[in-house]
């Protein structure tokens, strides 16, 4: 395992970008329940951190904390312990997140959905026999749910912001409609949007750092840098540091 740092600068053709003065900012892309990764690259964030100097720093998480990978539960609480560790901490609600609070509600329909696209992995990480699960149909399944899930980790689960917005950077799971305010962008384009905002090249106003969809490397374009560098299958956690109008790169990887 290792930890890379990229320094360069965030712009386009015509702006520079820049988080507010005084400021260091860390955002940690798709983790998936790859709570191994999640922990050394928060080792290796606060080893960054204090090698840079004393500043007051934020803490984002992009969403999509749970599913796929084996260890759901246990990235939810180290998410939870992050709030007071940072002189700021913000988690923004992806659409895995969504879908795992749905099928909390007891929404049969979304339990499926959510089951079919890594659920069930997040859902053994709870405590749940694997056997026991196989055994059961919906209706059960959903019954048992609510309960397997520590009220406390239901209650920080609901809590994930849409967005956050520092300076001039603005950070969502998925991305946003282009053409269309901050405050009147959809939850159902912020955690879900893909190509209507991959390929817009326009200038949005802000710039935007989202996870959600996978690149093998930090995909840094004029108007957007995207983070999601599929932990659960490539063995790689990435994270973005910003400080001024400076952005570089720390990355967690396993050999497993």
């Amino acid at each position: 395992m290792f930890w890379k740092r990229q320094p360069k600068s965030a712009h386009s053709a015509s702006r520079i970008f820049s988080v507010p003065a005084g400021r260091r900012v860390y955002a940690i892309g798709d983790i998936h329940g790859r709570d191994d990764l999640f922990a050394l690259l928060i080792e290796r964030i606060e080893q960054d951190s204090a090698a840079r100097g004393p500043m007051p720093t934020t803490l984002i998480l992009l969403g999509d904390l749970v599913d796929r990978g084996p260890e759901s539960a246990a990235v939810v609480e180290r998410a939870r312990q992050q709030e007071g560790r940072w002189d700021e901490f913000h988690w923004i609600t992806g659409n895995h997140e969504e879908a795992f609070l749905l099928a909390l509600s007891g929404d049969l329909e979304a339990l499926k959905f959510f089951s079919r696209y890594g659920g069930e992995e997040t859902i053994l990480s709870y405590g749940l026999d694997q056997d026991a699960l196989r055994r059961m149909d919906w209706g059960e399944l959903a019954a048992i749910l609510p309960t397997l899930v520590p009220p406390e980790h239901h209650a920080f689960l609901n809590d994930g912001k849409p967005w956050v917005r520092l300076g001039d950077y603005l950070f969502v799971h998925a991305g946003i409609r282009p053409g269309v305010e901050i405050e009147n962008q959809k939850l159902s384009d912020l955690r879900w949007i893909r190509q209507p905002f991959l390929d817009d090249t326009r200038d949005h106003g802000v710039y935007v750092v989202h996870g959600h969809t996978i690149t093998k490397e930090p995909e840094h374009r004029g108007n957007r840098l995207g983070i999601d560098t599929g932990a659960y299958a490539s063995n790689r956690l990435t994270a973005v540091g910003l400080e001024g109008d400076q952005i570089w790169f720390c990355t967690a990887e396993s050999i497993a």
